[in-house]
């Protein structure tokens, strides 16, 4: 079968040099996995970190990929939910299960749990033609959703459904800044926001404002902008008016981190919340904890998911409520550009997907 391998790093992002689609060997499942053909797989940023070699030195060599869609071709002796034909989609943490976070209903919490395609291998994730996974990693894609739309789902719909029904709980008829709305975890949290009749507004580049708008935003600012907070609270203000409630943000949904950390900070309500899965503009961000004790804020810290959480949104993707947003297609020759567009973020909106061309 065809993969796309790396035997080194690329610190200098570099990815032509070190990517290369070679022949492996076909997995065989072991007694709890099932193995299953790619019919695509999408793009993280993890696969950038991975052949950067930091901050997690990946095994060598490495097929990178967390999100891969397919058709369940072997089940292990002890599968007992997943047969052969079944359609699957891929849940990347993999967590212990036995420690007392997973027992807990926690296994975003875990301390064993790895990223699939990021951390495991070597050469064991979703970018080749055959791969497999335990069976408690896959779930069934739901038969109105394609394969494209499952792999363009995975750890995005995952990551922002934890954000805002797990972590910021979420109520209909909230106020919701959702920054970086072009993005994929940005684009499923405009639609969650909505599925459960909240106010959003959306922050962008100029190019995606209209799209996220056509995604569901009440709203799109330019968050490139210098005073683009003050855009944001005009509009939190005509809410407030409409509603007859003070202005203002009940949950934040941040992955942008320190350029815009501090101005989310002077946009929320009293009692409101900021959840945070990420930091794409720097770790090192600002905070005037004034806006944190004097509001009485919560900060809420947010990784991936739980395997229910993934299931549920999945349901939600079944009903024609939630759509995975595909900016483009490769295929493994064209891995390299890929994940070049993916880096820059130039006129990207959504997911990229990878595809072996047979």
């Amino acid at each position: 079968m065809k993969a796309v391998v790396y035997e080194e790093y690329a610190p200098d992002d570099d990815y032509a040099r070190i990517l290369q689609v070679k022949d492996l060997d076909e997995p065989k499942p072991k007694s709890n996995e099932v193995v299953f053909e790619v019919k695509a797989a999408a793009l993280n940023y993890n696969d950038i970190w991975g052949m950067r070699g930091q901050p997690v030195a990946v095994p060598l060599p490495h097929v990178s990929g967390s999100d891969a869609a397919g058709d369940v071709i072997a089940v292990g002796d002890d599968v007992r939910d997943i047969q052969v034909g079944d359609r699957v989609v891929s849940h990347s943490n993999m967590a212990c299960r036995v420690c007392k976070a997973c027992t807990d209903g926690r296994e975003f919490d875990c301390t064993r749990r790895t990223i699939w395609g990021f951390q495991t291998g070597p050469t064991w994730g979703a970018y080749q033609e055959v791969t497999h996974l335990p069976e408690v990693n896959v779930s069934k894609i739901p038969e109105s959703v394609s394969y494209d739309e499952a792999a363009a789902s995975s750890m995005t719909l995952l990551t922002s459904w934890h954000m805002l029904v797990g972590r910021a709980k979420i109520t209909p008829g909230q106020t919701v800044l959702i920054m970086g709305g072009g993005s994929g975890v940005g684009s499923f949290g405009i639609q969650i926001a909505k599925l459960y009749n909240c106010d959003v507004i959306a922050t962008a580049s100029p190019d995606k404002l209209d799209k996220c708008i056509e995604l569901g935003a009440d709203y799109a600012v330019d968050h490139r902008k210098e005073d683009w907070h003050k855009e944001v609270w005009a509009h939190s203000k005509e809410i407030a008016k409409r509603k007859g409630e003070a202005p203002g943000i009940d949950i934040s949904f941040d992955h942008i981190g320190e350029t815009h950390w501090n101005k989310q900070l002077t946009l929320l309500k009293y009692g409101a919340t900021l959840v945070s899965c990420g930091a794409t503009t720097g770790y090192d961000a600002h905070t005037d904890l004034r806006h944190i004790f004097f509001k009485g804020t919560n900060i809420l810290g947010s990784t991936q998911g739980t395997k229910a959480e993934f299931d549920q949104g999945l349901y939600w993707m079944g009903q024609g409520k939630i759509k995975s947003q595909i900016d483009s297609i490769y295929s493994y020759e064209q891995a390299a550009e890929a994940h070049t567009k993916m880096l820059t973020g130039k006129g990207l909106f959504g997911k990229i997907l990878l595809k072996s061309q047979g």
